[in-house]
């Protein structure tokens, strides 16, 4: 899912964090308030990284470049709107990504139109958070389950299709390494980084 090696770790290691610890939380925050509080339960309301990060799925972000934290639990049948509930349970995740990286964005904007220079150093940690925000957010949005994107579809498919849709997963983690070894994912992620890297600068670039 990334290009690692020592120095790209250790710069992007706060990204890395930033981005596992806070997809998983805000899955956490917005299932406690659409009325399920399992995630409160288990632990998972929190930002501490240690509740968030699967160790074997840690070392596979380092060693084979794309990973998992661990997921948060959720009991669909306590939300007020089952069906928006699950929806927007998904999409927090992904958009804790995107909203991060907008705002590391904006602090690299603001600070260079202040004529505030930042180290090397500096600059390559606040570009991995943006860079690894948006991978992630783009990444868990791929329709495949159990990422996010899947459980997002599931909500529009009729019954019949939703099982069958379901029964993939037991094929996701041979999917995601036959994606990972050819120019599939690299196909998905980097246009689609791009176009949302580019959006956010226009944006920025209108208020600051």
């Amino acid at each position: 899912m990334f290009d690692f090696n020592l120095m790209t770790f250790i710069a992007g290691l706060p990204g890395l964090l930033l981005a596992l610890v806070l997809h998983e939380y805000a899955h956490a925050r917005v299932a406690v308030a659409m009325g399920d509080f399992t995630p409160k339960l288990t632990g998972r309301l929190t930002l501490n990284p240690l509740s968030h990060i699967d160790p074997i799925g840690f070392i596979m972000l380092m060693v084979a470049h794309f990973g998992w934290a661990k997921p948060v639990m959720v009991n669909p049948r306590n939300f007020k709107d089952m069906k928006q509930g699950n929806i927007l349970v998904a999409l927090a995740g992904p958009a804790a990504n995107f909203l991060v990286a907008f705002i590391a964005l904006a602090a690299i904007m603001v600070m260079y139109k202040m004529g505030i220079r930042m180290t090397l150093g500096v600059k390559t940690v606040f570009s991995m958070i943006v860079l690894y925000n948006i991978n992630f957010g783009i990444f868990n949005l791929i329709p495949l389950p159990p990422l996010d994107g899947s459980k997002i579809l599931l909500e529009f498919l009729p019954g019949d299709l939703a099982y069958r849709y379901m029964g993939i997963e037991r094929y996701s983690f041979i999917i995601l390494i036959v994606m990972m070894m050819t120019p599939i994912l690299g196909s998905i992620l980097i246009p689609l980084s791009s176009l949302i890297l580019t959006a956010f600068e226009t944006i920025l670039n209108i208020f600051i």
